[in-house]
């Protein structure tokens, strides 16, 4: 209940916080407050209630727009699994999100080679040596990647064997 409600108010404030009229309230609110200065003598209490004001205002939209972004991304995230799954792409490739910085490294460069592949295959290299060597790198890269496809299967086959393991606990 209290996570449906949080929600709702989440996606709603940054609904309303991305809208043009807020922006405008927002830059209106700021000229009355330096309108004001004269009348406080530009104290310093005049400059705490607009500190003060930001600041708290700030501090809470972080975990609004956090809480909207989380949820938008782990629904993006699914479609593209979905997408993935259902392509003739590589199935391995659906966990990305758990794989630790040096892993996704290697399979960028190695889409990079392949990249490189691409194009050599399509004749946009400069000549026969300069093609074989291209080649030699994109089927190294060929290689790499099914080796990694090879890794990340083991790995996944190890996540629903411990899946199933905390399924016998319960």
């Amino acid at each position: 209940m209290a996570d449906s409600l949080f929600r709702r108010f989440a996606s709603s404030t940054s609904a309303a916080a991305g809208r043009p009229s807020a922006f405008i309230a927002a830059v209106l609110l700021v000229v009355v407050w330096a309108a004001t200065g004269p009348l406080f003598h530009f104290g310093d209490t005049w400059q705490l209630v607009i500190n003060t004001g930001t600041t708290i205002v700030t501090f809470l939209m972080v975990f609004l727009i956090q809480n909207t972004q989380n949820r938008d991304s782990a629904a993006l995230q699914i479609k593209l699994d979905e997408l993935i799954r259902s392509s003739r792409a590589h199935n391995a490739l659906l966990n990305l999100e758990d794989m630790d910085e040096d892993a996704l490294q290697r399979i960028r460069e190695n889409y990079r080679k392949l990249a490189r592949r691409r194009e050599t295959q399509a004749g946009h290299s400069r000549g026969p040596a300069h093609r074989q060597a291209r080649r030699q790198e994109s089927d190294d890269a060929c290689e790499e990647v099914r080796e990694i496809d090879d890794e990340l299967r083991r790995g996944q086959a190890e996540c629903d064997g411990a899946r199933t393991g905390e399924t016998r606990r319960d």
